[in-house]
């Protein structure tokens, strides 16, 4: 929805690389919350999770002048 492109494309479409994602642990008084943005072509998804998996926050935008990251893959996963 993010993104505006249909639910069964986004997995191929991360295993490709033309989407990439972030994830970020929060700490001190964000202990318990977790950062998660997706990045694909020009747009940045961000949502912000607590430790259940609910979406706290949720915001998108443009990222043509910043390069999404390049995809990590850690071992065992």
């Amino acid at each position: 929805e993010g993104f505006a492109i249909e639910p069964a494309l986004v997995q191929p479409l991360m295993h490709s690389g033309a989407i990439t994602s972030l994830y970020e642990r929060g700490a001190n008084e964000d202990t318990g919350r977790y950062r998660l943005t997706f990045f694909h072509e020009k747009r940045c998804l961000r949502l912000v999770i607590d430790s259940t998996g609910n979406i706290i926050e949720r915001s998108t935008c443009d990222v043509a002048d910043r390069q999404a990251p390049t995809p990590k893959r850690q071992r065992g996963r």
